[in-house]
C-alpha cells in the first residue's frame, strides 16, 4: 500500500540531526524557508545584494542552530536572524548618495509632512507606493543611519508593531519607540532643509 501522507520532519527534528552531525540535513531548512528569507532580505536591501546578503543570513542561520532554544517559532527565529542580517548589511555599507536638488520641490516637502504626521499604516502604504513618493522616500533613508532605516522600513514599511520590531532586533520596546519617533522627524528636517537650500538656489540664480 503506497502512504501518500509520508509526514516530513518537523523543524526541530531537522535542527537536532544537523546538531548531531548530519549536515546535509540543513539543505532541508534551506529549502523550506529560503523564498520566506529572500522575501525579508529583498524588502530591506539593494536588489544588488539580496543573493549575497541571503547567503551570509543562511550562514549565520547555520552557526546559531546550537543556540536555538525552541522557545520561539523556529519560522520567527529565522525572521530575526534576517532582518538583523538586513541591520549588519547597512552598518557596513552605510554611505550617502548624491541627491539631485532640482528633484525635490515643496510637493515633496508636503508629501512628507502629511506622510511623517499620520500614524496610519493605510496612509503610509497609499502615499509610498506613488512613484515620486517612493523617490523622495529614498532619498531620506539613505541619509539616516542603519539603525534609523532599519526602525523606519520595518514599523512604518513594513508595520510591524513595536514589540515585534523589538523582538526581531533584539531591542527593548522603549528603544524601538524613541528611534522610530526620532527617524521620522529626521527624514521631515532632511526633507525640508533640502527644499529650502533649493528655494536659495533658485533665488539667487533669478537676482
Amino acid at each position: 500500500m503506497n502512504d501518500k501522507s509520508v509526514q516530513e520532519p518537523s523543524d526541530i527534528d531537522i535542527v537536532q540531526r544537523v546538531n548531531d552531525g548530519d549536515t546535509e540535513a540543513f539543505g532541508l531548512l534551506v529549502d523550506r524557508y529560503g523564498d520566506a528569507v529572500g522575501r525579508i532580505v529583498a524588502r530591506h536591501v539593494p536588489s544588488e545584494s539580496v543573493e549575497e546578503v541571503t547567503h551570509d543570513v543562511f550562514v549565520s542561520i547555520y552557526r546559531s542552530l546550537p543556540t536555538f532554544g525552541a522557545r520561539s517559532p523556529f519560522g520567527r527565529w529565522i525572521s530575526s536572524i534576517a532582518v538583523r542580517g538586513c541591520h549588519d548589511f547597512w552598518r557596513k555599507h552605510y554611505r550617502k548618495r548624491e541627491v539631485s536638488l532640482s528633484s525635490l520641490t515643496e510637493d515633496h516637502q508636503g508629501w512628507l509632512d502629511v506622510l511623517l504626521a499620520d500614524d496610519s499604516r493605510e496612509v503610509f502604504e497609499r502615499q509610498a507606493a506613488q512613484r515620486e513618493a517612493r523617490e523622495v522616500l529614498e532619498y531620506a533613508l539613505d541619509r539616516l543611519s542603519a539603525d534609523d532605516r532599519m526602525i523606519v522600513t520595518l514599523v512604518h514599511l513594513d508595520g510591524l508593531s513595536v514589540r515585534e520590531t523589538a523582538d526581531l532586533l533584539g531591542w527593548s520596546s522603549v528603544r524601538v519607540k524613541v528611534r522610530a519617533h526620532r527617524s521620522r522627524q529626521r527624514m521631515k528636517k532632511m526633507i525640508m532643509e533640502l527644499v529650502e537650500e533649493r528655494r536659495k538656489t533658485s533665488d539667487e540664480g533669478t537676482s
